[in-house]
């Protein structure tokens, strides 16, 4: 036997091999065959050539790729992984060559839309995906940031503008140890919260051979099973832990007849790297990059010549895997072969990038709770803003030792709040999310798998507290602003999609949110500066004050603004003109794609919030829509695995067409699961490759 392919009732596929090779040259094949317009997306957006096919608007995010040298750090990783770890480089290998014998029979429709031919993956491929996915996660950006509103607002303003940012991802985890389940086994749950994308960010799969048998949720264009998975004696799951491992440097460069040079920490000039690239762009000219390293790391924005609005500037991105050329692969087999807690626990020690909360738990009563992956040590600046290249102190010194955490009561909830990660980080999401999570599992004393997705669809809004506090104090309203109001102290501060309370309280909130970014002692931070594009989301105002609007609300002093006015204002706008349905009917999930929808589907209408347990995240001021949500759930049972239950936005094929491309959404809208099979006798065998 070399490999087979069977599917369940959802078209999830389940893999068998005789071997850990095998099998990973099946998942790349079958990967490619239910994903091939997002693998081809994917390799070309790690590479930095999307915009050849996707047009001007991919090309700021293939600077980006190019100038943060993500391709060429992804070959330089695999070549370190092919020295000191030749089996996991040959399985690497063999994943590739199953995604290229994919794409040779391909047929996705997206192909002929677009007059693009499927490309070869090299073995470095999926680490390139895998660093392209990731490099934005630590969101440095947010440096940027603070940088930009100290300089409008002073230094206290980072603190009042301090929360989950713009184009963070983030999830919610729980593990329940036996002490508090019905089977007295422990139980592993959440929901990863990413942008939402069609094909989704990760693939529901089955990987069975003599060796292991897992089931997870896998990112396709990556063999294994990273983040989410269950073996059967053992089960994991990761959040991000909002850890600073990424370095901005402020560079002095300048051009000589040989060609650039950085001023070192040393007070000499050294010579930088240098070479230009041509990225192609679909209906315009090409563009010519110039690409500069200095000895921190990439040039990413800026050069010698300054920013592109004249500012003389140039910024460098250190970040681990272009220093350690080591992108964590070796962590995927030991994975995969896990039987017990101990072994996830010695695998995630070679974990690298991005940095994450871990739980696990085993049929045996072991539990883990820990961070995983790598942060430098160095000064506490280098962590809240861009440092000057030409000083010394910034260098790094070393690797922090990752946190470890227990339970409270047979508990514990990551919802990238404050926590183990602590120590290494600077921003964290707010406690809404944790709190309401650890409140819900505190109100019962055992829990079942089939407890679970009432967990993952509360509603209950805790960050609404402030602006309805300073609602309920306003007097001398209109009439119609009074009646307003008594409708928001009414509501019972749950975002279902089919409440008018939830749908009122948000479009006042909406107003608010503009209100406070168009007064005078704000509106000049609306103005960033001359970064590129793809790292606009992190300067941009509207959402900073939406997201940090309780903070902003409760704050001492605001720079003398007359918060309760704002909130007056907003109270009479919303009244004039109110919404005229439910919160769903404005709050609508609005996925990524790399080229427009063409079925005339209407995407679905959507409870939850940023703040709720169901994060469903709009940016109010701007958009009632949800580009952000649970990429996945899963409930992972160690008293018995087919008790375990999953669900993906979409569903398990890429293919538009395929009855398996959108079959699941009706189960992710209701907040239902898919069973989780693992028994090949109950599937339907699809192929014998």
């Amino acid at each position: 036997m070399s490999a087979e392919t069977y599917r369940d009732a959802w078209g999830i596929p389940h893999l068998r091999a005789a071997t850990a090779g095998e099998l990973a040259r099946a998942q790349g094949r079958v990967t490619a065959r239910d994903r091939a317009w997002q693998l081809e997306v994917e390799r070309h957006r790690a590479q930095g050539t999307s915009a050849s096919f996707l047009g001007p608007g991919a090309l700021s995010w293939d600077r980006l790729a190019r100038r943060a040298r993500l391709a060429d750090t992804a070959r330089r990783c695999f070549a370190a992984l092919e020295d000191k770890d030749p089996e996991t480089a040959a399985w690497v290998r063999e994943y590739t060559d199953g995604v290229n014998e994919g794409l040779a029979a391909c047929d996705a429709p997206e192909f002929a839309r677009t007059g693009l031919a499927p490309g070869r993956w090299e073995p470095w491929t999926p680490l390139a995906v895998w660093l392209a996915t990731h490099i934005l996660f630590a969101g440095f950006p947010a440096k940027l940031w603070r940088e930009h509103i100290t300089a409008h607002l002073g230094p206290d303003a980072v603190a009042l503008f301090a929360t989950d940012g713009p184009g963070t991802a983030g999830s919610n985890g729980w593990l329940v140890s036996g002490e508090r389940t019905v089977t007295g086994h422990a139980i592993v749950a959440g929901d990863p919260h990413r942008f939402i994308e069609e094909p989704g960010v990760y693939q529901q799969i089955h990987l069975s051979c003599p060796e292991f048998d897992v089931v997870g949720l896998a990112v396709p264009g990556v063999p294994g099973i990273a983040h989410f998975g269950h073996t059967g004696t053992v089960a994991w799951a990761i959040t991000n832990a909002m850890a600073d491992y990424q370095d901005l440097y402020r560079e002095r460069l300048r051009r000589t007849g040989a060609g650039v040079e950085a001023l070192g920490p040393d007070g000499t000039w050294h010579r930088a790297a240098r070479h230009t690239e041509t990225i192609h762009v679909a209906g315009e000219d090409s563009v010519e990059v110039e690409v500069i390293e200095t000895d921190r790391g990439p040039v990413i924005a800026g050069g010698p010549e300054g920013l592109d609005d004249g500012t003389p500037a140039a910024l460098s991105l250190r970040y681990p895997p272009r220093v350690t050329a080591d992108l964590g692969f070796g962590a995927l087999l030991p994975l995969l072969r896990a039987r017990r807690v101990a072994d996830v626990d010695r695998a995630l020690d070679a974990w690298a990038e991005p940095v994450n909360v871990v739980q696990a738990a085993d049929t045996e009563g072991g539990l883990l709770h820990r961070v995983a992956g790598r942060v430098p040590v160095r000064a506490t600046a280098n962590r809240l803003r861009p440092v000057p290249a030409w000083e010394p102190g910034h260098a790094w010194t070393g690797w922090h030792t990752p946190p470890r955490a227990g339970l409270t009561d047979g508990v514990a909830v990551m919802a990238n709040q404050r926590g183990p990660a602590t120590p290494l980080g600077v921003e964290f999401a707010p406690p809404h999310r944790a709190d309401r999570i650890a409140a819900l599992l505190a109100g019962k004393e055992r829990w079942s798998a089939a407890d679970m997705p009432a967990l993952h669809t509360d509603t209950h809004l805790a960050s609404a507290g402030p602006l309805l506090d300073l609602v309920t104090a306003l007097d001398g309203l209109s009439p119609g602003a009074a009646a307003l109001r008594d409708r928001l102290l009414a509501w019972d501060r749950h975002m279902d999609a089919d409440s008018a309370g939830a749908a009122a309280y948000a479009a006042v909130r909406g107003a608010v949110v503009r209100h406070l970014a168009a007064h005078p002692a704000l509106a000049p931070a609306a103005v960033p500066p001359a970064y590129p594009e793809v790292l606009q989301p992190w300067l941009a105002l509207v959402p900073r004050i939406a997201y940090a609007l309780e903070h902003l609300l409760r704050a001492e002093d605001l720079y003398c603004i007359d918060r309760a006015e704002a909130v007056r204002a907003a109270l009479e706008e919303v009244a004039a003109e109110p919404p005229a349905g439910t919160w769903g009917d404005t709050h609508r999930l609005a996925p990524w794609r790399a080229l427009p929808d063409t079925s005339g589907s209407p995407e679905p209408g959507l409870s939850g919030d940023h703040d709720c347990v169901l994060c469903t995240s709009a940016v109010p001021g701007l958009t009632d829509r949800a580009a952000r949500g649970p990429a996945a759930r899963y409930v992972w049972d160690l008293a018995d695995r087919r008790r375990s239950g999953w669900v993906v936005p979409h569903g398990a094929s890429g293919v538009p067409g395929s009855p398996h491309h959108r079959d699941q959404q009706p189960l992710w809208l209701g907040g239902e699961l898919a069973p989780v099979v693992t028994d090949f006798d109950r599937l339907t065998k699809e192929t014998d490759d």
